[in-house]
């Protein structure tokens, strides 16, 4: 049993398995000074039809497309990475499970500029429920506007799901907690609408979904699964720029991402959000996902990667 991460035994590093305790790094390494890394985070489903990856390949492309502006050349192929996926989750005998994946600047030097500090590759895998909660799925989390404010796209390639950004989530989710909220929501830099600290975010007005443009949010895969199930679903999608009053009078709000799947916001700042309950586009968007992961879709199962 590791402590927080349930009865697994394998972590895949730098081209090899070895075991959990044995995964370490040096303290003078350039990802822990400067958050020089990036990561991905990704399910692993069991169906009756088996074990498959959510869009692995999809999560793994978003993966070496955020190394590009930070200069990370990740010394394995896309191909090489998803077969090290497979074999940690088998490695840990998990039918379900929870996937990171991660790349960094490793041991060498610590100036700001990496210089010679090779790439680090890392893949662990282990159990993870809701990441909300199961009670969230059904109905639904209460979140505040945070008084921190996303980061620009000036400052950072807000597309990149690089590990030194999310310091600026873990700022909103401790301002969250402190109010005694289940989440944050995050502004830009304009006052308009990013993100959840590691969710995207839809609301609902009159059947119509609307979502924040990708200016100051990250291009979730489960975003774009979200889109594209409620368009083969007949609703309409208006990606846009929306305000924190817009947000307030919707008839509903959901958020989506890899830990938090799709969850409904029941309300934020105090003000309850259409009946105080998971609304109806947003329960059947959300019915549909879970048949899409348990494999019970057949028009989606390119989605779903089989773990042999």
């Amino acid at each position: 049993m590791v402590d927080g991460f349930g009865d697994v035994e394998k972590i895949w590093m730098n081209g090899k398995l070895i075991n959990w305790q044995d995964a370490k790094i040096h303290v003078l390494s350039h990802g822990l000074h400067y958050g020089s890394g990036v990561f991905e985070g990704i399910r692993c489903y069991s169906t009756p039809k088996g074990s498959f990856v959510f869009r692995l390949t999809d999560h793994l492309k978003r993966l070496f497309r955020s190394a590009i502006p930070y200069k990370i050349t990740i010394p394995y192929s896309l191909d090489e990475i998803k077969k090290a996926v497979f074999d940690t989750i088998k490695a840990n005998k998990l039918d379900s499970c929870y996937i990171r994946p991660i790349a960094f600047y490793g041991y060498h030097s610590l100036g700001v500029g990496p210089g010679e500090c090779p790439v680090e590759c890392v893949i662990a895998t282990w159990p993870w429920g809701a990441y909300l909660g199961e009670e969230a799925i059904a109905n639904g989390i209460r979140c505040t506007f945070s008084s921190w404010v996303k980061i620009h796209p000036k400052m950072l390639p807000v597309g990149a799901k690089a590990t030194g950004q999310y310091i600026n989530s873990m700022l909103a989710g401790f301002d969250a907690k402190e109010k005694g909220f289940d989440e944050a929501i995050l502004l830009d830099n304009d006052g308009y609408v990013a993100e959840g600290p590691g969710e995207n975010i839809f609301l609902v007005n009159d059947g119509v979904i609307h979502t924040p443009s990708l200016v100051s949010a990250l291009p979730g895969i489960t975003r774009d699964s979200a889109i594209r199930i409620a368009e083969d679903l007949g609703y309409e999608v208006v990606v846009r720029n929306i305000t924190r009053g817009e947000v307030l009078i919707a008839d509903e709000i959901f958020l989506t991402g890899t830990a938090a799947e799709v969850t409904p916001v029941r309300e934020i700042d105090g003000v309850v959000i259409g009946d105080g309950k998971r609304g109806p586009v947003t329960e059947a968007i959300q019915k549909k996902f879970f048949r899409v992961v348990n494999a019970e879709e057949e028009a989606y199962m390119d989605w779903l990667e089989p773990v042999e």
